[in-house]
């Protein structure tokens, strides 16, 4: 570890309570009952993925074995103005109707529960809370570790395990009331940020850059083509990648990309929409901790050249409970001072190690 950064990492509670039934009728009727006679026929009942685990399996990871420098806050729920700024009326008050109730909100991912529409205000406000703290010099970089996720959000409909975007929201708070002329959102998630996207896509004080698996892996959105229009035109950069991409081709990217376009937008903030689901355990991508690792390393540099320093993570996907919680702790650690390996270098020293051990083994001995 060398010198060490405040980083504070926000977790609140309140968030677990978001437990939705799938038990739950999710389609009409007898198409409901058939489905679910398909999926009781495969012998594999069906499970919710996005559940509270994700979180407690963070929490115990940190306090099993924390990261020195990692100070932990609670969060804030969000207020229905703040929400507003990238959600339409009609829809928030649909998904606030829901307060208390268990239903399906889409035919693919997302439900609620009766916890759920204050776990979703909660997560919103963490990623806000989180902003405040970088904005206000509190910390040179934060962690919101929020569900349910938000980056497939949309303006007006809640999808992929998404009822708010939180880090849209995050995004238009500091631009509107903590003076972020200009704010960059990096997505890492395996999947394409499509809310995202949508909400900022003829903005042009917002730059998103979305590194993702290419189409048709959910949500099938995020092509090259898809740079924004109007004013926005050029401020949305899309980095569609195939199943077995990894780290090399993550860090061409964010140095070959990323960098020069946060070079050229000169952003106040960056926030990151980060997901683990590209670790090789959520068989989504290939990237390793190193990777994520490396990523982050890259991001703090730039956000030092850009923008003071100020750099905030919000949690979206990862499912496999090992890879997501040690990929928040490497990123943790990196943020508060420890140095990023090479990825692709690890065991190196080891095999040299092995290899002048064994050496005199396989030498021809002249007699």
């Amino acid at each position: 570890m060398s010198k060490q950064n405040r980083v504070i990492a926000f977790y609140d509670e309140r968030m677990l309570a978001h437990e939705p039934d799938i038990e739950v009728p999710f389609l009409p009727g007898r198409m409901d009952k058939r489905v679910r006679s398909l999926l009781s026929g495969l012998g594999v009942p069906w499970k919710y993925p996005e559940h509270p685990a994700r979180l407690t399996a963070i929490r115990r990871l940190l306090e099993l074995e924390p990261v020195p420098g990692v100070i932990f806050e609670a969060g804030m729920a969000a207020t229905r103005e703040q929400l507003a700024r990238v959600h339409t009326l009609s829809y928030l008050d649909h998904i606030l109707e829901l307060r208390g109730e268990s239903a399906w909100l889409d035919v693919d991912t997302t439900a609620v529960s009766p916890g759920s529409v204050e776990a979703a205000e909660v997560a919103a406000g963490t990623a806000i809370a989180a902003v405040e703290a970088v904005i206000k010099g509190r910390a040179e970089s934060s962690f919101a570790l929020v569900r349910p996720p938000g980056h497939h959000a949309e303006p007006v409909r809640a999808r992929g395990f998404c009822l708010f975007n939180n880090v849209a929201v995050a995004a238009a708070h500091a631009h509107q009331a903590l003076g972020c002329e200009r704010v960059m959102i990096v997505d890492w998630d395996a999947h394409h940020g499509n809310g995202t996207q949508d909400i900022f896509w003829a903005d042009p004080d917002v730059l998103c850059f979305d590194i993702h698996r290419a189409a048709p892996f959910y949500p099938g959105t995020g092509s090259l083509e898809e740079i924004g229009v109007g004013l926005g035109e050029g401020t949305n950069v899309n980095v569609p990648l195939p199943a077995d991409a990894g780290d090399t081709a993550y860090l061409e990217a964010f140095r070959d990309i990323l960098v020069p376009a946060a070079e050229w937008f000169k952003p106040d903030l960056i926030l990151v929409s980060a997901g683990f689901d590209p670790h090789t355990h959520d068989l989504a991508m290939n990237v390793s901790y190193d990777g994520f690792a490396a990523m982050t390393g890259i991001l703090q540099e730039l956000a030092r050249q850009q923008c003071e320093g100020r750099l905030v993570f919000v949690l979206e996907g990862g499912y496999n409970l090992i890879s997501l919680s040690r990929g928040v702790r490497t990123v943790l650690n990196v943020l508060a001072g420890d140095a990023p390996p090479q990825p692709g270098r690890r065991g190196i020293a080891e095999v040299k190690a092995a290899a002048a051990f064994h050496r005199d083994a396989f030498v021809n001995k002249i007699t």
